[in-house]
């Protein structure tokens, strides 16, 4: 392949993959609000169920001190009739056990497990599903408030379809003073919102989402619960219920407010072990994918597959720019095309403006002033484009070659592991 030639593909994969797939969720989001959403009263309106099973709600703790009284008071105000909430404390070394203790007293609905020593948040959800007295189980953070009527909306969407295994829910990032914070908002609100509408759509997740999910047990015995050997619990237990037949959806009415990192380092250390934690579970699904009930998860192997090859020919078209087109000077010279492209550039800008008011659009509904983060997203490609390129360079080797324990994290995730 000549020089032209491999510019050539560079510079077609590094911007037509962004203008395909934002046509992709767009197209996925729309169709979501036209078959569920369009008909659906307000989130904070449920309608009555015909019946309310009961349901255990896990909240793994793990030096939670600062956040974990805030986080119980928000459970108990569920405005849900038959519940139980189950804290485990992952061996928390400041005074977490001593206050979920307390506020046992407090709340009758709490029960509290206790682990005799750190050993990572799959391993204390494992803990807390077996000692859950309930088949439906939700699932948060120790930092998450969960919105009073977020069990109502699970409950509903379990029995309106006995074939899903496991729900994400609605996060909403509650943290907004910093201007990493602020970004943040417009990511969660005019883009996760639309890319899990348009996977939910397609017919598979690439993962629920951690801070607040929903599963049957009979879903996570199938698959033996939550994997202690992956960094990305969320992402991990989402691929094995979709290859064990079970299936996931998104339930955008089933909210809550979480914590977000609010510094460029923690941001850095979050986002890499979302992308080493996913390279991970990616890599070892590949045997999966070639028996019958693996064949589903084709799609969106494929999608993560293009998003690496996307991130190392972002990485490749930076190394020729940075040699300043010395020796491979064709390169710099393609019309509309450059590591800052001109008119690819403004193309490319205006459909992920359109992505971001269509999912903002989407999302309107769930939250007030959501359009004033279009301000915030319109920064989203030069921070978080490549923010998400350097940590999928970076993760890949890593997801690879890693070896020991992988599951041991701190919550609430700053991106900081132990």
């Amino acid at each position: 392949m000549n020089e032209f030639t491999l510019e050539l593909v560079l510079a077609a994969l590094c911007f037509g993959y962004p203008y395909v797939m934002a046509w992709y969720w767009i197209v996925g989001g729309v169709m979501f609000q036209v078959l569920r959403e369009r008909r659906e009263p307000p989130f904070d309106q449920p309608p009555t169920l015909a019946d309310y099973p009961p349901v255990s709600v896990l909240v793994p703790c793990y030096n939670e001190s600062r956040q974990v009284d805030e986080t119980i008071a928000a459970l108990a105000r569920l405005a849900y009739p038959d519940f139980e909430i189950v804290a485990i404390d992952d061996g928390s070394s400041d005074d977490t056990a001593e206050r979920l203790v307390r506020l046992a007293a407090l709340y009758p609905r709490l029960r509290v497990v206790r682990m005799a020593s750190n050993g990572g948040k799959a391993t204390a959800m494992n803990f807390g599903a077996l000692a859950a007295r309930h088949e439906l189980v939700a699932c948060i953070d120790g930092d998450t408030l969960m919105d009073p009527h977020a069990l109502t909306w699970f409950v509903r969407r379990f029995q309106n379809d006995p074939l899903i295994g496991g729900l994400t829910g609605n996060p909403r990032i509650r943290n907004r003073t910093s201007v990493i914070g602020r970004l943040q908002v417009g990511e969660f609100s005019s883009i996760v919102g639309l890319i899990k509408r348009a996977q939910s759509v397609y017919g598979t997740l690439f993962t629920a989402s951690g801070a607040i999910c929903a599963f049957r047990k009979r879903a996570l015995h199938d698959v033996g619960g939550w994997s202690p050997h992956t960094i990305t619990d969320d992402v991990d237990i989402s691929w094995r219920l979709q290859m064990s037949g079970w299936r996931m959806a998104f339930e955008p009415k089933a909210m809550a407010w979480i914590l977000t990192p609010e510094t460029v380092r923690g941001l850095w250390h979050q986002r890499l072990r979302w992308s080493e934690g996913g390279t991970d579970v990616a890599l070892r699904a590949i045997p999966a994918l070639f028996r019958r009930r693996g064949l589903r998860m084709w799609p969106i192997w494929l999608n993560w597959f293009v998003s690496m090859l996307w991130a190392y020919s972002m990485l490749a078209m930076l190394v020729i720019w940075w040699m300043g087109g010395l020796r491979l000077g064709h390169f710099l010279t393609l019309e509309g095309f450059g590591f800052f492209p001109g008119q690819a550039g403004m193309v490319l800008a205006f459909h992920y403006l359109l992505q971001a008011m269509v999912a903002a659009s989407l999302d309107r509904g769930y939250e007030h002033g959501i359009m004033r983060t279009l301000f915030w997203v319109v920064w989203y490609p030069i921070v978080f484009w490549l923010l998400q390129a350097t940590t999928a360079v970076v993760g890949l080797p890593r997801a690879v070659f890693r070896r020991g324990p992988r599951g041991r994290w701190i919550s609430p995730d700053r991106g900081f592991r132990e």
